[in-house]
């Protein structure tokens, strides 16, 4: 039976929140700030900024006008598009990324709850350095505390997208988004206010030319196209509840300039503090539960910077879990025709399940591996340095090369009531140098160069 009526989003202001959504995550936060600074700084932010433009921007285009001409999930949508043709097999490919993605995301995410409640419970107040690491450690390797919070995690996802598209995605994300950039303000406005923070401004945004190696411009390259959430069904997904009289070109730049400047926004509220405190910048992921917690101790009013701070990095991943398991989700209710209660149930569970192993990594299970990596570290792997490209590469090739252009004029023009001035460069960047790019992520992140 086919469903009369398909959700949308209700307004421009909507889509646009629930993009910049799935875009924004916890890499913006904290693998972002490190990176600039650890590359070139300005240097590789330009570099940043230009990739993103020339390479991400086209390709999300392409996600957004495949996804809104099908009117259909992942998977439909090649179908709808090819059909009697195996492309059906790539839509698979991004479902299958998207849950992956989310099992393990889900656990990181867990932590920020747990770090919330430990900051609104005031747990920091009198700890040493090292009792701050014994009580992350302590609790990523408990046997079922961490369990606990990624479920529970993966509990208020679902509990949004069950309320389906409007009522549930485009609603709290339109509260989520604004709030999240209020935050990330008022914690740059705060950090910059600290005596040495001038310090972590210059790491961040000062231009060191010299520091640009071809590394550093693959890592922008890599850093461009992960950020905007290519090739994991998700703008695929989301662009089918675009309405047809949105202009998709606008979308895509207020995306853009949204995922980066809450990025640029996150380097300022977290270098200033580090410089300012002689902290080293490059603590990767650790700089967020280990290093964080202590800086907060030091400063005037620390829990309330404290408890900002993991609210900002909750919103962060919530805003990307529940784009992800959509994508799950849109797939379950139209290819399987179930329910949107029933497939977000048994979607949630699914995933949550094999979060649960990726959790448990860090303690009773930190001994099973696979080709030396942690079940953690292997899911990772698989999903962002070999299912993402590939999908990526996939997506090009699929609307540079086998899709009539003519659809993707329709779908970016309006019907031809928006006037394309670039159209014929942009659609030289999806047939040669996007993939091309791309290619050179995965050849990299295998290791190959």
């Amino acid at each position: 039976m086919q469903h009369q009526k398909r959700d949308s989003f209700k307004s421009k202001f909507g889509a646009i929140a629930a993009l910049a959504g799935s875009a924004v995550g916890l890499g913006n936060i904290w693998k972002f700030p490190y990176e600039a600074g650890s590359n070139g700084g300005g240097a590789f932010l330009l570099v940043y900024i230009f990739f993103t433009l020339a390479i991400g921007f086209p390709v999300m285009l392409s996600e957004f006008a495949l996804g809104r001409k099908s009117q259909k999930n992942a998977f439909g949508t090649f179908k709808v598009l090819a059909p009697g043709t195996n492309w059906y097999m790539f839509g698979l490919l991004s479902i299958i990324a998207a849950a992956f993605i989310l099992s393990f995301y889900g656990t990181v995410s867990g932590w920020t709850l747990e770090y919330v409640w430990l900051a609104i419970s005031d747990s920091f107040k009198g700890m040493s350095a090292g009792d701050i690491t014994d009580t992350f450690n302590n609790f990523i390797s408990h046997p079922y505390k961490a369990v606990l919070w990624q479920v529970g995690f993966m509990f208020i996802s679902g509990a949004i997208v069950i309320a389906g598209v409007q009522k549930g995605i485009e609603r709290y994300t339109k509260m989520m988004m604004p709030l999240l950039l209020l935050i990330v303000i008022i914690l740059g406005v705060r950090a910059c206010t600290l005596e040495g923070s001038g310090a972590g401004l210059k790491f961040l945004f000062y231009p060191k030319f010299s520091e640009l190696t071809g590394n550093s411009i693959l890592s922008a390259l890599g850093q461009a196209f992960f950020s905007l959430s290519i090739g994991m069904g998700v703008l695929l997904t989301y662009a089918s509840y675009i309405r047809k009289d949105d202009n998709l070109n606008h979308i895509s730049l207020q995306v853009i300039t949204t995922d980066t400047l809450v990025a640029v926004l996150a380097g300022v509220a977290i270098l200033p503090a580090v410089f300012a405190f002689h902290i080293d910048p490059q603590a990767g992921p650790g700089l967020v539960f280990l290093t964080l917690p202590k800086v907060f101790l030091s400063m005037p009013l620390g829990q309330l910077w404290s408890v900002l701070f993991f609210i900002l990095l909750t919103f962060a991943a919530l805003t990307s879990a529940i784009s992800l398991l959509e994508v799950v989700v849109a797939y379950m209710v139209e290819e399987k025709k179930m329910s949107r209660l029933k497939a977000t149930i048994i979607a949630t569970l699914g995933i949550s399940t094999l979060g649960i192993f990726s959790t448990l990594s860090f303690g009773p299970l930190k001994e099973v591996e696979f080709f030396g990596l942690s079940i953690f570290n292997s899911f990772d792997f698989i999903s962002s340095n070999i299912l993402l490209p590939v999908g990526g590469i996939l997506l090009c090739i699929f609307a540079g090369w086998r899709l009539d252009h003519a659809v993707l004029y329709s779908e970016l023009s309006n019907g031809g009531k928006i006037k394309l001035l670039f159209f014929r460069l942009y659609i030289f960047i999806l047939k040669y140098l996007a993939p091309a790019s791309i290619l050179l992520i995965l050849l990299n992140v295998l290791g190959v160069f």
